[in-house]
């Protein structure tokens, strides 16, 4: 996995940022990344790409399909709501919530 500063670095970006916390609650088809983002599916495709290369994300080939889930190297919290780097945690908000 990347170095606790590259990751925060790469995760500084909100659709990066955005596509982890989607795969925080388990694997996902490319599809529901990209209905729940609502982006152009070749700017999702880069994004996936830069986690895949800094061993984020993984991806499987099902079919047709393409799914991706966290990398096995990505620690979670216990509590599953946030990243684990060893040196720092990004934790995230749980679904639905917006609080300031």
């Amino acid at each position: 996995m990347a170095t606790c500063s590259r990751a925060m670095k790469l995760l500084a970006d909100e659709t990066r940022l955005a596509v982890v916390q989607q795969l925080l609650a388990g694997p996902r088809h490319v599809h529901e990344l990209n209905a729940e983002l609502n982006i152009e599916p070749t700017l999702l495709s880069h994004h996936l790409r830069v986690l895949r290369e800094a061993g984020l994300v993984c991806s499987d080939r099902e079919g047709k399909s393409i799914v991706y889930r966290l990398a096995p190297s990505v620690r979670l919290s216990q509590r599953r709501r946030a990243l684990d780097f060893g040196c720092c945690e990004l934790s995230f908000k749980p679904a639905g919530r917006h609080d300031q």
